[in-house]
């Protein structure tokens, strides 16, 4: 917001400069980001008298002008603006001025062979316009001033402006009364509020209803009718306020409520009354209410832009007709024009959640009274601002009240903090002392009490000693709810830099947790397996199939994010698709996020790691036969993920899984890791594949991170010792057999370590299976599959005598349990 120090001290007598206060306000918590001093911009211009104008003879567009400044003669100035006479009062600037707005300093100069001192300026070269058509002239009727009068007061150019950012919570910073009040506090200087009379109401027939259709969105409503307006141009000192506030004046019933905006925070809004009675179609009876909008309602807005109105969007209606978006923009068929002679004044409060909702389903629309509706405005207030809107549309319009309509859903609220000396210096700490006594001094009783004081905060002494009920203005009750709000207040305003800094009296080295590491150590041999590593929003459309576990946000940014995801694989599938359309061929890649999902108990969240295969790694297509496949096998895309689970040292077991109703039946398994479940990998399933139109081979996986994490922890405390390799050979024998297909490899391998082991299991050293037939001479329902079991000691080279007992219990384990039929 940009705070004018002219007006600034209207309301508080201050006396520090503009850098001094900058600084203070800063400290206290409102960043000023800008010093605009206006003061620069004319410094050393003037008020002169054009005496004679007439043509150069050398030039048919300069004129050759003798200006009176208020020196002993007049001085020669030549110039090329279309509209300078004579006897007319201009800026000039003097030899020797610098106009920092267009980068000149006034020198000597000769146009054309005719000397000139000075140069007759333009509110352009003043600053105070972007673009101007000629020189800028003084009206005598209108302003008082003498010749060799400064300008800067006459074009308000005696003014320092601070461009000022306030936290979200500060919405009373939103108005030149909330700025005074901190000032007021920071300098100890007095406040000096507008005194605003009590609006006195003529008789009249008109009749004037008002009503709240949603209370939970609007809790007061004021309708004012005022009639004899005379629209007109505001008052110069009027115009000045707004113009330095960044905002362009035009006319002055809406520069009134525009004042009323910047001075209290509080946004007002005129509808011209004929035209809601035109509108409405009843001229004597006008019934305003609240509501929010039907899914097939437009409103054509101030901007001349006609809106489609959603639900979500708060009403003004007149006799249920749309004339205004509540508390973001009025209608253009009820604006105020020139011929406007009766207005309806609205003072309302708005709920900052129905504002906010309704200016983003308008495409995120923000204006300056939605700006100040959405953090939410001082209820206390909005009597006032009313009042003043009115005196002042009397004063200067010509207006007269005939009727006035009152709504007041508004509860009145008093909140009491209990706050105790102790608990603020224990959370402030000490005060930095003067170098000369060591004994550190804290915050006393009286300092708290005048700190908060002068900040309009009531306190009362409690039973106990050093402890107050604190009574918190209406202004701040938005942002002051708890006692450590009182003791920030305190602590910004006495000064963040008045305490002393302490540091922990030891310090240690920073290091990453366990997790932490783990977690560097999985994305590193993802990426190092070929995958791409992907991020996607939390946040995802919600879904009917899991609308019961799914977590849907209160206060969505899109249709589209309004829920979280309950899992990985479908936006790893979208951005897959998405991929191939662009023609960037398939996608390699993997995510770790979080998840969230509902549970009986409450809400619940972890972290996922997903991925998506296809697609044979080549380069180029000269490493291809003409003919050959290029299509991703399961086996060859299980391997993608056997070789990242070798690289992290973990034994992962495969088993038939069939409940993900998005991957194929028959080639999907869980994986797990010492009897724990560690998630899923599988084929996309035929159906979805056609679809989505995507490739064959699309193969999918999510995992459990915690699981993940847990694994390779364990692993590496069992792995941490080393362990020689063995320098005798091994005895390697190869089992061939028909077995059913319903049992897996997994089942099968298990099943050889158990026999071995009961035997002396030290000495099978490791499985691989290296052959699997399916087809002629393999009975129904079954396959063959060959295994290649290697024997080892550490100590000795193994003889058959011993290997072949071993070897033998494992085909009898393999007869037994699974019915299979030995080939070797």
């Amino acid at each position: 917001m940009k705070i004018s120090l002219n007006w600034l001290r209207e309301l508080v007598a201050f006396d520090e400069s503009p850098e001094v206060l900058a600084e203070r306000l800063t400290l206290a918590g409102f960043e000023v980001e800008d010093i605009e001093d206006r003061r620069t911009w004319a410094e050393g211009v003037v008020v002169g008298k054009v005496l004679s104008c007439e043509k150069h003879p050398n030039a048919d567009k300069l004129r050759v002008c003798a200006v009176d400044i208020g020196q002993a003669e007049p001085s020669t100035i030549v110039c090329g603006a279309p509209n300078v006479a004579t006897g007319q009062f201009v800026p000039v600037a003097t030899l020797g001025t610098y106009l920092p707005k267009v980068d000149l300093k006034i020198k000597p100069a000769k146009l054309r062979g005719i000397a000139s001192a000075g140069m007759i300026c333009s509110l352009s070269e003043l600053g105070l316009a972007k673009e101007s058509e000629g020189i800028y002239r003084f009206d005598p009727e209108v302003q008082s001033f003498a010749i060799g009068d400064d300008v800067r007061p006459l074009l308000a150019l005696d003014d320092t402006i601070l461009d000022l950012s306030s936290t979200a919570n500060r919405a009373d910073a939103l108005s030149m009364v909330g700025i005074a009040r901190e000032v007021a506090a920071l300098t100890g200087k007095p406040l000096n509020l507008p005194q605003v009379p009590t609006p006195k109401l003529k008789a009249s027939k008109t009749v004037l209803n008002v009503a709240i259709a949603e209370p939970q969105a609007c809790t007061a409503y004021i309708a004012t009718r005022l009639e004899g307006i005379a629209i007109a141009p505001s008052p110069a000192w009027l115009q000045r306020c707004l113009e330095a506030a960044g905002i362009r004046p035009i006319n002055n019933v809406v520069d009134i409520t525009n004042y009323i905006l910047l001075e209290w925070g509080q946004p007002l809004h005129a509808f011209d009354a004929d035209a809601l009675a035109a509108l409405t179609g009843d001229g004597k009876s006008l019934n305003l209410g609240v509501r929010f909008a039907q899914a097939d309602e437009t409103l054509t807005t101030l901007d001349g832009q006609e809106r489609s109105l959603t639900t979500q969007s708060l009403l003004i209606a007149a006799n249920d007709r749309p004339v205004a978006l509540a508390g973001v923009m009025g209608g253009q068929d009820t604006e105020v024009r020139e011929t406007t002679t009766a207005i309806v004044l609205e003072a309302a409060l708005f709920s900052p959640v129905a504002v906010r909702r309704s200016a983003r389903a308008q495409g995120g629309l923000r204006t300056e009274a939605s700006t100040r509706y959405e953090r939410g405005v001082n209820e206390a207030q909005l009597d006032i601002a009313c009042n003043h809107a009115l005196a002042l549309l009397q004063d200067l319009a010509g207006a007269r009240l005939v009727a006035q309509q009152k709504a007041d859903l508004r509860s009145p609220s008093q909140r009491t903090i209990e706050l105790r000396l102790a608990r603020v210096n224990q959370i402030l700490g000490p005060l930095e002392g003067n170098g000369v006594d060591e004994t550190l001094d804290e915050l006393t009783a009286a300092q708290v009490t005048a700190l908060l004081e002068s900040l309009s905060f009531s306190l009362k002494p409690a039973a106990r000693e050093n402890v107050w009920l604190v009574e918190v203005p209406p202004h701040r009750h938005r942002d002051i709810e708890r006692e450590i709000d009182l003791i920030e207040e305190i602590a910004r305003l006495h000064g963040y830099d008045k305490f002393c800094e302490t540091l922990p009296a030891k310090t240690e080295p920073g290091y990453l947790a366990i997790d932490d590491i783990l977690l560097r150590r999985v994305r590193e041999v993802f990426r190092a397996s070929g995958l791409t590593e992907l991020m996607h929003y939390t946040w995802t459309k919600p879904s009917e199939a899991g609308s019961a576990t799914q977590i849907k946000v209160v206060n969505p940014l899109l249709a589209e994010f309004s829920a979280l995801r309950t899992e990985l694989l479908s936006g790893l599938l979208t951005a897959f698709q998405y991929n191939l359309e662009q023609g960037n061929g398939p996608l390699n890649g993997f995510e770790i996020g979080r998840i969230f999902w509902k549970e009986e108990d409450g809400l619940a969240e972890a972290h996922a790691l997903g991925g998506v295969i296809s697609g044979k790694p080549f380069q180029g297509k000269w490493l291809q036969k003409a003919k050959t496949d290029t299509s991703l096998s399961w086996f060859e895309a299980k391997g993608v993920l056997e070789r990242t689970f070798d690289r992290l040292g973990l034994n992962v077991e495969y088993q038939p899984d069939r409940q993900e109703a998005r991957l194929h039946p028959g080639r999907t398994a869980s994986l797990w890791i010492e009897g724990e479940r560690l998630g899923r990998f599988g084929q996309l399933h035929p159906q979805l594949r056609q679809e989505r139109e995507l490739p064959e081979d699309v193969y999918l996986f999510e995992l459990d991170l915690g699981v993940l994490l847990e694994g390779i922890e364990r692993q590496q405390r069992i792995s941490s010792a080393f362990n020689p390799y063995s320098m005798f050979p091994a005895s390697d024998r190869d089992l061939a057999f028909f077995i059913s297909t319903e049992f897996s490899v997994s089942e099968i391998e298990r099943t050889m370590r158990k026999a071995a082991s009961s035997a002396n299991g030290s000495l099978l050293s490791s499985i691989e299976l290296f052959d699997e037939y399916r087809g002629d001479r393999v009975p129904e329902g079954q396959r063959s599959l060959a295994f290649r079991l290697i024997y080892r000691a550490d100590d000795r080279t193994l003889t058959d005598e011993e290997v072949n007992p071993i070897h033998q219990k494992v085909r009898d384990a393999l007869e037994e349990k699974f019915r299979a039929s030995l080939r070797s």
